[in-house]
């Protein structure tokens, strides 16, 4: 038996309930023992037999898969490429064993910056304390120190995470599609210094206590009536919405508080960070920019902020299906000029690599990356 079908059973058990309670004295009644059947149901273990326990490895070895020497993620017995149905109508099941892969390939990504692409990881903010949440960012050995030419990495929102462009794509396809991996090592071979930034780590998840979880008291000055109809109200909102979690998500997950890292809470912040601290700083004569999809929204709001430099340092940027607006960023007039020069957007298209395609946006060229989005 699975969810669905106890959801048919409990629907049907509410759904004679309510005409029930539109009848007579006997109807109510019955309306009566139907309630009592139900309080005698343990839902906890009646939904535990039909979804597994949202315990997953924390290893590729302990999912059966590896990465071959294609790049390509699959099962180390079959050969199989990942399966996401791995368990028939558990949906959410699936999805939780979907996201615990992904974690574990985050850091697979993370070694393979270290030990193939030779970068080191550098923590941020640069003062902060032990105790103070942090991120960090990948840097070749000669990122601030080249004074020839820097590149500096930025990839899109999500769950994706320093070196990545696409979760989906390495999980599917091969790590030369969804990893910047490629990007990095030609960089280094052409004499780049290389940074990869890290927009989307923005906070630390910690569990909240007990105290954390409970809701804030009401201290207004509302008469002592109306405060206890509120009350009410709220007992048996909150009465209604934990039975109905107890059986949509019986194995309820704990409840984190996020914890944002200091100036660096958004992608928007982290790359203007980086830039204070690290690009500007750099002694390369030019900088050049490749940024996916949120990535460009970040890089315009950093040319924004801080016009000037990017100007004299940055000679070029790439930007892959940028979701920028210079409308909605409000990008001034010579910002625009500034990208039609030195920008170009590679979009998603069928049209033969580099042909140009057109745009509402006074902004920078777009021309077709030779492909459809994946």
């Amino acid at each position: 038996m699975y969810v669905t079908s106890i959801a048919l059973i409990w629907l049907q058990i509410w759904i004679s309930m309510a005409q029930l309670q539109q009848g007579g004295p006997d109807e109510k009644e019955k309306t009566t023992a139907l309630k009592d059947l139900l309080s005698r149901i343990d839902l906890d273990e009646l939904m535990k037999k039909d979804e597994p326990p949202l315990e997953f490895p924390d290893t590729l070895e302990g999912f059966e898969y590896a990465f071959n020497e294609k790049g390509q993620l699959r099962h180390i017995k079959s050969g199989e490429p990942f399966i996401f149905n791995y368990r028939e109508d558990l949906h959410r099941w699936n999805q939780k064993r979907y996201e615990a892969l992904g974690e574990i390939i985050t850091k697979y990504v993370y070694e393979l910056l270290e030990e193939e692409c030779h970068l080191k990881k550098v923590y941020i903010p640069v003062d902060t304390a032990e105790s103070e949440p942090r991120s960090f960012i990948f840097m070749s050995e000669d990122a601030m120190t080249n004074p020839d030419k820097l590149m500096v990495l930025i990839h899109g929102s999500g769950v994706v995470r320093a070196g990545q462009w696409a979760r989906r794509l390495i999980i599917n396809e091969d790590l030369d599609s969804g990893t910047q991996i490629p990007y990095i090592k030609r960089a280094i071979e052409e004499g780049y210094g290389v940074i990869v930034l890290n927009p989307n780590e923005n906070y630390i998840e910690v569990e909240k206590t007990k105290a954390q979880a409970q809701p804030s008291s009401d201290s207004s000055d509302e008469p002592a009536e109306k405060r206890e109809r509120k009350d009410k109200i709220q007992k048996d909102t909150k009465k209604r919405r934990d039975f109905y979690e107890k059986y949509r998500n019986p194995q309820k997950e704990k409840e984190t508080l996020q914890l944002y890292i200091r100036e660096n809470g958004s992608p928007e912040e982290h790359a203007i960070y980086v830039w204070d601290h690290f690009i500007f700083r750099s002694a390369a004569e030019s900088v050049f920019f490749v940024a996916h999809s949120y990535g460009g929204l970040a890089f315009v709001e950093l040319m924004i902020q801080r016009e000037a430099e990017v100007k004299n340092k940055v000679t070029a940027v790439a930007l892959t299906d940028s979701v920028h607006n210079v409308w909605h960023q409000e990008a001034g007039k010579t910002i625009r000029e500034w990208m039609r020069e030195n920008c170009c957007n590679w979009v998603s298209s069928s049209e033969p690599v580099d042909t140009s395609v057109e745009s509402m946006l006074p902004d920078c060229p777009r021309v077709s990356a030779g492909m459809q989005s994946r």
